[in-house]
Order: structure tokens, then sequence, then C-alpha cells
């Protein structure tokens, strides 16, 4: 099981050691997961490389940096299950094109995975949607039908109200009132 929690937490230690979750580390390993979120590179040019000390919450690291170590700990030992919440929170443009694709990989490769987001920049990626309101399950089903759903809902919303009646200048006309005597 991989997870990425909403709240990225870096341990004080090495890049390895954070994306090997503090394990074992197989270097082999280590640098997939980093190579697939698109670290390789910057981690590889730091003059200690996989062994450099990110700090406390990786203190040395961009907030879109921190979210991509994150990412790879989770992908870490290739999961069956994948776990992201709010992965792109912290991502660019092209982070969330990283992100998308990996998506992709994933479900290629036959990996189970559960995405919690607010953004719709990741909703290619998915086969179902389930939408919460108020922490509860609105809508279920399969992303085109579920997206539908709520086009229609956003369509029907957006109408304009029906007209009130029309107001008599009658003063013998009645007026309702409610809770008491006026």
């Amino acid at each position: 099981i991989g997870y990425l929690p909403q709240g990225i937490e870096l341990f004080d230690g090495t890049i390895s050691e954070n994306i090997a979750r503090f394990g074992d580390i197989d270097p082999a390993k280590v640098r997939a997961a980093a190579e697939v979120v698109g670290l390789a590179e910057l981690i590889e040019s730091l003059p200690a490389g996989y062994d450099t000390l990110i700090g406390e919450e990786g203190a040395i690291l961009s907030g879109g940096q921190r979210q991509r170590l994150g990412i790879a700990r989770a992908l870490y030992g290739d999961p069956q299950l994948v776990v992201l919440d709010e992965p792109n929170a912290s991502l660019d443009v092209e982070g969330d094109k990283m992100l998308l694709n990996l998506l992709m990989q994933l479900k290629k490769r036959g990996a189970t995975v559960v995405v919690i987001t607010h953004r719709t920049s990741l909703l290619p990626a998915m086969d179902r949607l389930l939408v919460l309101t108020d922490g509860r399950a609105a809508m279920f089903g399969a992303r085109d039908e579920v997206l539908a759903a709520m086009r229609e809902a956003a369509a029907k919303r957006r109408q304009p109200a029906a007209a009130p009646p029309p107001v008599s200048t009658d003063p013998r006309t009645p007026i309702g009132f409610a809770g008491g005597p006026r």
C-alpha cells in the first residue's frame, strides 16, 4: 500500500530514507520512484545525491519538490493500492501533467488508485467518481456519467427562477402572513 497524506510529512533524514519510508533502502527502487515523479535529475545534481539530508520537514526543498518526494514515497516498491490525498496541492502545471501521466501509468500496470481531490485536472485518469456533499455520498458511478449528472444539475441551478405571480394593486387583495397577527 502506498499513501500520500494531504499534509506531507517529511523527516529529517536523507532523500533515500524519506522515499524508502525509513525502511530497507533498495537504491534501484528509490531511483525508480524518483524518476517517475521527475525528481531524479534534481537529486543527482545535489552534492550528496540521494544521500542528501533534507532537513526538518524537507526544509531544503520547495513545496512542489516536497510534494513530488511524498508521491515518490507513496510509490516506492510498486504498491498495488495507492491512496493519494490532494496529490497536486503544491504542484505547478508541469507537476500536474506529470501526475496525470503517472496515474495513467499506474492504471496500465493494474494498480488500484484512490485519489481525493478538489481539482478537476486529474479526472481524465479516473474510471469512477464519488462526489461528497457535506460529508455524504451525493453521486457515485462511471466518471462520464457522474460528470454529465453534475453538468445537468449545474444547468438546472443556472436556470432563471419562475416569475413571481403578478402583484395586485387592488387594496382588497388578501395578503397572507405567517407567524401570528400583524
